[in-house]
């Protein structure tokens, strides 16, 4: 799909990150949006910012409260966007919404609700995503469907010493089922392509919007810190027995901001990335240096790919920071 002028895309988790870049982008390029996301607030400042673009007379962009781990309030956002859009057609899929952070978790040490809350956004949220949508992809003349993977599709850590079994047990659904829906579509739909899109280190708000999602606050849970003193403890972080639980929520709020801010790739970058590889017609779209890296090294060397050394020359060749 060489153009986005005149089509109808669908974006969740549009309020912030690379879902907010996503439809301020497509929109700049004249497509008409319908975004969703937990947040009213988040995403009508979304729309804000697309309006700063002085829409020509006609284009629409809506916004849709959904949990996207929700079949039937997907099904309700799609029949808001069929009356609000006044279509029953689509041409493009963006499944992007996800959470991340402390409840990417454990088998042991989270919860189980907190386990499965990650992996029902993550992964659920695709697989509902497509089923929802696929018959008003089918109606258009062409169609993409644009999965949001990560490089904890193909490779299941973010460092020595931090469990993350819910986040990259989804990830890496969403890479298989792209990859086996190449074949599903070419025989049943041949007019839709599929991409899965795997970001390295972006700079989003992620890890903070996972903690309001799952808590309901930005402050840690009572397991959580304790949580982050083990990590922190794994990571060599001097003095942690002696830091109180504040000092304990300042250093998580502190490694939230870093996160976002030193990432090596920007949410407006990142996607600009997806975007072009679509246009380009891609199924598989690195997005960032890092991790077109890291895809080459867990490709060379598998078999050491959660060793101590693997990671820690990972880190060095890809200019990543601890935190």
């Amino acid at each position: 799909m060489k153009v986005f002028a005149g089509k109808i895309a669908v974006v969740t988790g549009g309020g912030m990150g690379i879902g907010r870049e996503l439809v301020r982008q497509l929109v700049a390029d004249g497509c008409n949006v319908a975004m969703c996301d937990v947040s009213a607030e988040a995403m009508a400042e979304t729309k804000r910012l697309c309006e700063l673009f002085k829409l020509p007379q006609g284009l629409r962009v809506t916004t849709h409260i959904v949990d996207v781990s929700i079949e039937q309030q997907l099904k309700r956002f799609r029949n808001e966007l069929a009356e609000q859009q006044a279509t029953d057609t689509i041409h493009l899929l963006f499944n992007n919404a996800g959470i991340g952070g402390n409840g990417s978790g454990s088998m042991f040490t989270n919860p189980r609700e907190q386990w499965e809350r990650t992996f029902d956004i993550c992964w659920g949220g695709v697989y509902l995503g497509v089923r929802t949508f696929l018959p008003m992809l089918m109606k258009a003349d062409e169609a993409h469907i644009i999965n949001t993977s990560s490089v904890n599709g193909f490779w299941a850590s973010i460092g020595i010493g931090v469990p993350q079994t819910a986040y990259s047990a989804a990830k890496f659904a969403v890479k298989g089922f792209t990859e086996a829906l190449i074949t599903d579509l070419r025989l049943n739909a041949p007019h839709i392509k599929c991409s899965v899109v795997m970001p390295g280190w972006i700079g989003t708000a992620i890890r903070s919007n996972t903690q309001k999602t799952q808590s309901g606050s930005e402050r840690l849970t009572e397991h959580e810190v304790a949580q982050t003193r083990v990590h922190l403890k794994t990571a060599g972080v001097q003095g942690v027995d002696q830091m109180s639980d504040d000092q304990i929520q300042a250093v998580a709020a502190e490694r939230t901001r870093v996160s976002a801010e030193q990432a090596p790739t920007t949410a407006a970058q990142a996607a600009k990335m997806i975007l072009d590889g679509v246009k380009a017609g891609k199924w598989r779209i690195l997005v960032g240096e890092d991790a077109r890296k890291l895809d080459e090294q867990v490709r060379r060397d598998p078999e050491n790919a959660y060793t101590p050394e693997f990671y820690n020359s990972f880190v060095e060749d890809a200019g990543w920071m601890v935190v």
